[in-house]
């Protein structure tokens, strides 16, 4: 296991139409790192949005699409997403109340 701090875990959210339309139900999508846990993430989202209470955290890993210019190939780097429900008492993240 990789020794990852909680600022490192989570790198951008995830701002699509089917992520936005989650955020009615209290359920965020983030990019996180590859190698955090599902224990790691939620100590992240609850220590880096103070006021937040996660009840279950979803992950999947996404593999690298493969891209062609010309003769070469090649693919994008692989990512993880990671699917947050908050509870029914928790305050909402901030980062996503402008959009």
């Amino acid at each position: 296991m990789a020794d990852i701090k909680y600022y490192d875990v989570i790198l951008k959210p995830v701002i699509t139409e089917s992520s936005m339309e989650g955020m009615d139900y209290k359920k965020y999508t983030f990019y996180v790192h590859t190698d955090a846990t599902k224990t790691q993430i939620k100590d992240a989202v609850e220590k880096m949005f103070p006021g937040t209470e996660v009840s279950k955290v979803n992950t999947m890993n996404v593999s690298g699409k493969t891209k062609r210019r010309g003769r070469t190939s090649g693919q994008t780097a692989k990512r993880k997403k990671a699917i947050v429900w908050l509870t029914e008492e928790s305050a909402d993240i901030e980062i996503f109340e402008g959009l």
